[in-house]
């Protein structure tokens, strides 16, 4: 179900507020049922946190960022869009909102995802190119982060079969400018998507949150080359997070840009020489259904706010159990008088202040001062 013309206006706006990221969107959707709703709610739970002034996203620069992705001939996606990434909507931190340039029908296919070294070898560039455009004329879609090296050669193979570029970056900024051309091509020929505001430019924080797109949309991630400390890696590490299949090519002992595959490997990797070895493990996985994760409750009402006395001894209590390193929500229920419910708003004012910071596994803790 896709919301309405402004309520998707409304949902860009909450991604963009300050202190918002993924896992905090879908809280506030839960708690207030709309993204208008959390939008009226921000400041209030803000100020409760402790900070000393909270404004929205505006609604006029929501607007221009979407005048300005139309103009481009591209849209936003929403999760409750029928071409949002069907995999991606599984992962916990998924991006509420996509932008989106091309063709987005793509990203309904089934995906492999293909990554690798930016200084990649001759040999390892022909592979990635060679195993995309195989694993293309398998009826799969290649996803990639359009960076130099692997990630260019394997959007270079699947150009015919489809592709999807995801960037750290604006989804209108050319990055790295070598691959102005590539990029043109895939926003011809296949679909490039970021879920970062217009005009952004990279910066090496967006990165690993870029990798966890990649890795979501895709039923496997393909490793080409690594070195011990590639953020190809990071992404491996992400698929196997997030319940998928990782493949690895081995490579000589004496090359650094194949140490990272090969320790994938010795840690359970798929080893993989060709396209054959990544449809061989797929081939069951393909042909079931995908179980649909549960449904946002878009457009539900609030629910009710504890009264004012234990909503402040909630958040006074809660920021008292928490600390720099991180706790997990539901040790933080266990231990205190408060329902879930109230817990969780609480968390969501500190974080709002700029307070509390979440980690993977549903941890959180306490930003200093």
């Amino acid at each position: 179900m896709t919301p309405p013309k402004n309520e998707a206006l409304d949902w860009l706006r909450l991604i963009r507020s300050q202190n918002v990221g993924p896992v905090t969107f879908y809280r506030l959707l839960e708690r207030f049922g709309t993204a208008r709703a959390a939008l009226d709610a921000l400041p209030d739970m803000a100020r409760r946190g402790g900070a000393k002034s909270f404004t929205a996203y505006p609604k006029a620069a929501a607007v221009r960022e979407m005048e300005d992705l139309a103009a481009r001939g591209g849209r936003f996606v929403t999760q409750l869009d029928d071409h949002y990434p069907p995999l991606l909507k599984h992962v916990e931190d998924a991006p509420p909102v996509l932008a989106v340039l091309g063709h987005p029908h793509l990203l309904k296919k089934r995906t492999v995802a293909i990554v690798g070294a930016r200084n990649a070898s001759l040999n390892g560039r022909n592979f990635a190119r060679r195993i995309a455009a195989d694993l293309g004329r398998a009826g799969l879609m290649i996803a990639s982060g359009l960076a130099r090296g692997l990630d260019a050669a394997a959007h270079e193979g699947a150009l015919d079969s489809g592709t999807v570029a995801v960037l750290g970056g604006g989804v209108d900024v050319v990055y790295p400018k070598d691959n102005a051309d590539l990029y043109a091509a895939i926003r011809e020929r296949g679909v490039i998507v970021s879920e970062v505001e217009l005009g952004t430019q990279p910066q090496a924080r967006h990165f690993p949150r870029r990798n966890r797109i990649i890795s979501g949309m895709a039923r496997a991630t393909v490793v080409v080359e690594a070195s011990l400390k590639s953020g190809s890696l990071i992404t491996a590490r992400m698929a196997l997070e997030q319940g998928r299949e990782v493949f690895a090519v081995p490579g000589s002992p004496a090359d650094p840009r194949a140490a990272g595959c090969n320790k994938l490997i010795k840690e359970g990797a798929n080893l993989t020489q060709n396209a054959d070895d990544v449809l061989d493990v797929l081939k069951p996985i393909l042909n079931s259904p995908i179980k649909e994760p549960k449904p946002l409750e878009y457009g539900q009402q609030s629910l009710p706010l504890p009264d004012p006395g234990e909503r402040d001894r909630a958040l006074a209590e809660i920021k008292e159990m928490l600390s720099p390193a991180p706790v997990s929500v539901d040790e933080l229920i266990r231990n205190c008088q408060f329902s879930p419910s109230t817990v969780s708003l609480a968390l969501l004012e500190l974080e709002l202040a700029g307070r509390l910071e979440r980690h993977p596994g549903n941890r959180v803790s306490l930003l200093e001062d």
